[in-house]
């Protein structure tokens, strides 16, 4: 099988604690899940759909592009659609990344808005609940890490009842994430909202991400959490090659040979990712390919390199690129 062919062809796991449906007439929806960067939607969609869909970080807007979650019920098949954080910025890459999010919710058949109640809100969070506001009769609230030091769901829900009115209550949901804690009765909301219909994609399917943009990811997550604070930002992932080699006899597993840059801005920051000696890279290298080979049937081997690609962040072209997916 091609990386083109099994690149989405992956075995549906639900996660646990997850009660399915009955015989009800099936459901299908798309899922826009918005919310403030660092907010755990990464997280909760990769809980839901039982797979790692989205990479994660600890560092603010990881999640560049709209990236598909796939979860398959008795019930239906819901496609999350996990998005860029939202937040006030005037920086062209950050506006690209919050009209990713627009575009997503306002095409989507439902809306989950992910909180975090770890956090007081404040104008970032105001300006979602106005932007949300129009979209509230098809939106559902996931008030996450309730069980983060110092959470404060109370003063979430408060949020809501006062810059979302049109929030109904019974969509509120407090959560976490982390645990995949309190997880089942929002799916069940939103399965109850969401229209009768056919499924969406495949009922083996949990994303419809192709094999590249997926190796990019899991590079460009095992980059920016081993890098220093403001390097992160300032690089993107290019895989260049992709050779695909069947089975043989003296080989029984597929291979696919990777070539993949790592792109940062300026070229005094190729030392950083390459580190003394190349052990930065190395170690990124390293751990992507170990990833990457949990993923997929086949052996992957990478070859991974660092080049400049000077304000990349500034340049329209690369950033419909890297965005515009």
């Amino acid at each position: 099988m091609t990386p083109e062919e099994s690149a989405a062809i992956l075995p549906d796991r639900s996660p646990p604690g997850i009660v399915t449906g009955g015989d009800s007439e099936k459901k299908s929806a798309f899922v826009a899940v918005v919310g403030r960067p660092s907010a755990g939607k990464s997280t909760l969609v990769n809980k839901i759909c039982g797979e790692k869909v989205a990479i994660v970080s600890a560092v603010p807007q990881t999640t560049r592009n709209a990236i598909r979650g796939i979860l398959n019920r008795p019930d239906g098949q819901l496609v999350f659609v996990d998005t860029p954080g939202r937040h006030l910025s005037g920086k062209k890459f950050n506006k690209k990344l919050t009209e990713v999010s627009g575009r997503q919710a306002e095409d989507a058949d439902l809306v989950l808005y992910v909180l975090d109640a770890s956090r007081p809100p404040g104008p970032e969070e105001e300006a979602i609940a106005q932007w949300l506001a129009p979209l509230a009769g098809k939106t559902a609230a996931a008030i996450n890490k309730i069980d983060a030091p110092g959470a404060n769901p109370a003063q979430a829900a408060a949020f809501l009842e006062e810059h979302l009115p049109g929030l109904k209550p019974e969509r509120r949901f407090p959560l976490s994430a982390l645990r995949n804690e309190g997880i089942a009765p929002l799916l069940s909301c939103l399965y109850d909202m969401a229209e009768p219909g056919a499924p969406l994609y495949p009922e083996e399917y949990y994303t419809d991400q192709e094999a590249g943009f997926r190796i990019a990811e899991i590079i460009r997550e095992q980059a920016i959490n081993r890098l220093r604070q403001e390097l992160p930002h300032s690089l993107y992932i290019d895989v260049a090659d992709m050779e695909f080699t069947e089975a043989r006899e003296d080989s029984p597993r597929p291979r696919l040979w990777v070539r993949a840059f790592i792109v940062v801005e300026r070229e005094s920051q190729k030392g950083m990712v390459v580190g003394r000696d190349g052990a930065m890279i190395k170690a990124i290298r390293q751990a992507a390919q170990k990833n990457i080979n949990r993923i997929f049937d086949w052996k992957v081997e990478l070859d991974l390199r660092v080049k400049t690609g000077k304000d990349w962040r500034s340049n329209d072209q690369i950033l419909r690129k890297i965005i515009d997916r």
